[in-house]
């Protein structure tokens, strides 16, 4: 039996770490349970780095009320933080096929004759997150506080080394890696400088990963497939909003090729949860496989 390594995403903190721990682990019973199995490994052997505290102290507590504001604000640090925070909201913009019609339609009608793309211009990105919303209740927030998470660890040295530092120090040789929303682009950080010599990693399993994002591919490359992994899986509903794109060729181009599964249903209410990917049949055999191979 192998050691199990759970890394989650965004929106965690002030959550007991052991409780959460519990709730990934209940999604996981849940969908094997609809195979007529059990969980294959004892709770000692589940390993659950928390950094949600960590993350939301370094991101100042936004909150979903301010989720446009602290991207304005976030651009206004440097034009090289500008740059990426823009390209990321414009690729889930284009991404979900919004077009500058249907974002005028949510600006006043003094403001519609010209419209200035971008997060320098705050009515345009509140304008856009609506539109969003309009498409899924809560996709607009959920982008935006993604966008802005994201951005603060790909760009800020001293998050990003806190955060990688504490999940490095979860990942024993020959463990089984599960990472979710934020956390996938975590783990592939964390994974990409492991040395195969010392750690070998039989599955990472991604589940609802913004890494096909091209603003965030961008950021990461040159992009490879971690030498320490043997093997690499992804899933996806294609509802979610924060998981546009599967990782595959095209948004995601490394050899080996990434493994991925498009058709989850994810039952939660933005289709992002990872109560509504763990207990998908597929993926959680995809793990009871990897820990009792």
């Amino acid at each position: 039996m192998k050691d199990l390594v759970l890394i989650h995403g965004r929106s965690q903190e002030g959550k007991n770490a052991i409780e959460l721990k519990a709730s990934w682990v209940d999604a996981w019973a849940r969908g094997l349970g609809k195979d007529s199995l059990d969980v294959p490994i004892t709770d000692s052997r589940i390993h659950f780095p928390y950094y949600g505290d960590s993350l939301f102290d370094l991101t100042n507590g936004s909150s979903v009320d301010d989720a446009a504001r602290i991207i304005v604000r976030g651009a206004e640090i440097d034009i090289t933080s500008a740059s990426f925070i823009n390209r990321m909201l414009e690729d889930y913009v284009n991404g979900l096929g919004i077009t500058d019609a249907e974002i005028a339609e949510e600006l006043p009608v003094d403001q519609r004759r010209v419209i200035q793309r971008g997060i320098q211009n705050l009515p345009w990105v509140q304008a856009a997150l609506r539109v969003m919303d309009q498409r899924l209740p809560g996709t607009g927030a959920a982008i935006a506080l993604a966008t802005y998470d994201v951005y603060i660890y790909l760009t800020n040295d001293r998050a990003r080394t806190y955060i990688n530092d504490g999940v490095r120090k979860a990942i024993r040789d020959c463990s089984v890696v599960v990472a979710h929303s934020l956390g996938t682009i975590v783990a592939y950080n964390v994974l990409r400088d492991l040395d195969p010599k010392e750690v070998k990693i039989p599955l990472l399993v991604t589940l609802g990963s913004p890494l096909g994002i091209r603003s965030i591919r961008e950021k990461l490359s040159p992009i490879k497939h971690p030498p320490c992994v043997f093997e690499w899986r992804n899933a996806r509903d294609p509802r979610d909003v924060v998981a546009l794109y599967p990782l595959d060729n095209v948004n995601f181009d490394i050899k080996p090729s990434i493994i991925n599964k498009s058709d989850v249903f994810n039952h939660t209410s933005n289709c992002h949860g990872i109560a509504g990917y763990f207990d998908d049949p597929v993926v959680a055999q995809w793990v009871y496989d990897a820990i009792s191979d």
